[in-house]
């Protein structure tokens, strides 16, 4: 083992004993340096150790800090201040789940437990799916007009499992993909494991700047761009009818691949939905469309889809099957019975209206700050109050029970490294992962820690 690394494994043990907390800022690597008696550039292996092992996050201009405690499925907390509510509050996940919900996908899973039928849904299904879960997820996907051919879909287990199959179909290891400057930290990871380097593009009120993607493709040629046109996570933003038809023409334009991540698209309702056709519409012969089922249902049993045009679903279907990321039989079916049964109509009415009424408790009490969101979405784009950091307002919620994610988690390039932007002074405050009663204790919460300083906060 190396000096820098065992020198590292000081610093973690200090960090696991509580001696160095969450949001404590660590001396400069120069001060380091002179404290350990060692170099300057051994001090520099350290910090990136730190940062690599997920302990630590830098700032630009500001320094090094401490990282909130992170595990799966999301941070650990401390005890709660309040001993009389020791259950964790979660607006970290957000899997909308409505009342009911459960009874309606028992009900149309009982065909499938008969014998015979339950017998065949145990066999492999291709990445093509089956006639009846093509034509059902083809009816889903359509608007008023477009209308998608069901022999260019493609089935993967799960949304994610689908982005990633669209982007291992696009981009080549080494190859460059254009992304929204806050984008959803799935793609980051993905990115990571698939070789490809991430570009981030600039937004504005209006979604992802064409402006943008061509200059970026100017400067380096990109393989394809990835995009949340509804409801993007985090910041809640649908792109007007005008801005995709601009971003479509671009996309022809430089002969550009585009991946549409319409996941959360079936919350926006079906007015404004009409209005505002997917680029898949637009631009059919250049966007590849991914959506699943896990948001309108539940994460343990869906399917993912990829719509690709006809002639490349082959070259998608490959990248599926050589992932291993297509979907079961048992799920296929399932999910063309509920579909075609009403119960995923049902579902999505019921959690439209759940996400609507949890928009409006965020707006009273979250009243005065800065948040950005969508009146139909699930989630929310809160920038802090100064002196507050997102590492520290995340500590502070985690005293209370309470977890949300910081905005470095969706932003683009390497945290601290030349060149890149600050880490983001917000959280994303995701509303479905919380019980309906303790929403609102949760947001109080929230909003007294962001009405004092990190210095009230900190535990006695």
């Amino acid at each position: 083992m190396e000096d820098y690394q065992r020198i590292a494994d000081t610093v973690a043990a200090d960090i696991a004993a509580g001696r160095l907390r969450p949001g404590d800022r660590l001396a400069t690597q120069r001060a380091f340096a002179r404290a350990h008696g060692i170099a300057n550039s051994t001090a520099t292996r350290v910090y990136r150790e730190l940062a690599r092992r997920g302990l630590t996050v830098g700032e630009v201009g500001r320094g090094t800090y401490v990282r909130a405690a992170q595990h799966a499925p999301g941070p650990a907390l401390a005890e709660p201040a309040d001993p009389a509510r020791r259950t964790r509050v979660n607006l970290e996940l957000n899997y909308p789940e409505v009342p009911g919900q459960a009874a309606l996908l028992a009900r149309g899973l009982t065909r499938l437990l008969r014998p015979d039928v339950l017998s065949a849904t145990m066999a492999v299904a291709p990445a093509t799916g089956t006639g009846p879960a093509r034509d059902a997820c083809a009816a889903l996907l359509a608007r008023a007009d477009f209308r998608p051919d069901p022999a260019g879909l493609l089935f993967a287990g799960n949304g994610r499992q689908a982005i990633a199959g669209a982007l291992a179909a696009l981009v080549p290891p080494g190859g460059r993909l254009g992304v929204e400057a806050l984008t959803y930290p799935l793609v980051k990871s993905v990115a990571a494991r698939l070789g490809v380097i991430l570009v981030p593009l600039a937004t504005d009120a209006s979604g992802l700047r064409p402006d943008a993607l061509r200059a970026a493709h100017r400067g380096a040629p990109l393989s394809a761009v990835y995009v949340q046109p509804t409801l993007h996570n985090p910041l809640g933003v649908t792109m007007p009818a005008e801005r995709r038809d601009e971003l479509a023409g671009t996309l022809r334009a430089l002969g550009l691949w585009a991946v549409e991540d319409a996941v959360w698209s079936f919350l926006l309702g079906d007015a404004r939905s009409a209005a505002l056709p997917p680029l898949a519409a637009l631009a059919p012969e250049r966007t590849l469309l991914v959506d699943s089922l896990s948001k309108r249902l539940s994460p343990g049993l869906t399917v993912g889809l990829v719509l690709a045009p006809p002639a490349h679903a082959d070259r998608v279907a490959a990248a599926l099957r050589s992932g291993g990321w297509t979907a079961g039989a048992f799920a296929l079916n399932a999910a063309a019975g509920w579909l075609l049964d009403g119960t995923v109509t049902t579902v999505v009415e019921a959690k439209r209206r759940d996400a609507a009424a949890r928009q409006e408790l965020l707006s009273a009490h979250l009243e005065g700050f800065r948040v950005q969101a969508d009146p139909a979405s699930y989630f929310a784009w809160w920038e802090l109050p100064g002196p507050w950091r997102a590492e520290t307002f995340l500590a502070a919620a985690a005293r209370h029970g309470i977890a949300v994610t910081p905005g470095a988690a969706f932003a683009v390039g390497q945290e601290g490294a030349h060149g890149a932007a600050p880490a983001p002074h917000a959280v994303r405050v995701a509303l479905a992962g919380a019980a309906a009663d303790e929403l609102p204790y949760a947001l109080d919460t929230l909003a007294a820690i962001a009405r004092g300083t990190p210095e009230d906060a900190q535990p006695d």
